[in-house]
């Protein structure tokens, strides 16, 4: 195992400013994620490295000669990547987005080629983004959900509503006419000798769409699993089965009649969704930046879909 350079780099940080609030200022990343960072060179080196105050943290025996070890070199790095930022002419900042695989595929993976910064990408669980977020590790997430932490900002910019879809050549003629004719438990019956689809990382939708229409959990497991929703939506335009999906990702192909939208509750089940970011951020411009495009992408399905 080798220690990390940025924790250095917050170690450097905390020592000269004195405070976690003061180096997360400095170094642009949440109070949190300077003491994850303090945390892990901590249990890296085996040594207490401040001692914790009300109001100060003051450094130790063994942290005052680690600073006195690292302070040349990191200096000496610090001034290598300024002299060879002002050298070079095509020097583009560097932007780490989270947002769902389907999400990217749909809004923003054309668009790539055009973008005047670097792009990284991250696939993942929400609650996980909204941690990488704080700490630093992403500076902009797409999010049904909201946390709870300070550090960060969410503003809302569209929303998804979540349906229920079939194969084309499904046979949707008896559910159909019991959701029509109100017959719910009917509907419930029906539905549950169907073939269904469904991701690992997508199970809330069909168990919050169950919950609000139908009153219940689900008490009946998908018949296949697969890796996100476009997969979804190529296996129902193949073949026969049902699925529950934000209807964004299958706006498409349900204009091409290639699934059929099936139906979407008396009362439509939609979450908001929000840009994630940092109340303070270097990046202000580019975030922007992605955020208008975005958004022109969030209207435009919706104007398909209308």
């Amino acid at each position: 195992m080798r220690w990390n350079l940025e924790w250095l780099r917050t170690f450097k940080a905390i020592y000269e400013t004195g405070t976690l609030s003061a180096a997360a200022q400095e170094l642009f990343i949440s109070q949190p994620g300077v003491s994850l960072h303090l945390n892990s060179l901590e249990s890296f080196t085996g040594y207490k490295l401040f001692d914790r105050s009300a109001r100060r943290m003051v450094p130790t025996e063994k942290g005052k000669i680690l600073y006195n070890y690292v302070l040349d070199p990191l200096k000496k790095m610090e001034s290598a990547e300024q002299h060879f930022h002002k050298r070079s002419q095509d020097e583009r900042v560097t932007i780490s987005v989270g947002m769902c695989f389907e999400t990217f595929q749909y809004t923003l993976e054309e668009h790539i080629a055009n973008l005047p910064f670097n792009l990284i990408i991250s696939f993942g669980e929400y609650p996980k983004m909204q941690h990488d977020l704080d700490n630093g590790l992403l500076d902009l997430i797409v999010t049904p959900q909201k946390g709870t932490q300070q550090n960060l900002d969410y503003k809302p910019f569209s929303k998804e509503r979540i349906v229920l879809i079939a194969g084309a050549d499904t046979d949707t003629a008896e559910v159909e006419g019991l959701l029509a004719d109100n017959k719910i438990k009917e509907a419930i019956s029906v539905l549950k000798h169907q073939l269904w689809y469904s991701t690992a990382a997508d199970m809330e939708h069909l168990k919050n769409f169950w919950l609000k229409h139908f009153g219940e959990h689900p008490d009946f497991s998908p018949n296949y699993i697969v890796p996100n929703i476009s997969s979804i939506v190529r296996c129902l335009s193949a073949g026969s089965g049902f699925s529950v999906v934000p209807d964004f990702l299958c706006a498409e192909a349900i204009a091409a009649s290639k699934i059929k939208l099936i139906w979407a509750g008396q009362q439509p089940l939609e979450n908001t969704l929000y840009f994630g970011t940092r109340k303070k951020t270097i990046y202000q411009n580019e975030i922007e930046q992605l955020e208008e495009l975005l958004q022109e992408r969030w209207e435009g399905i919706d104007l398909k879909q209308s």
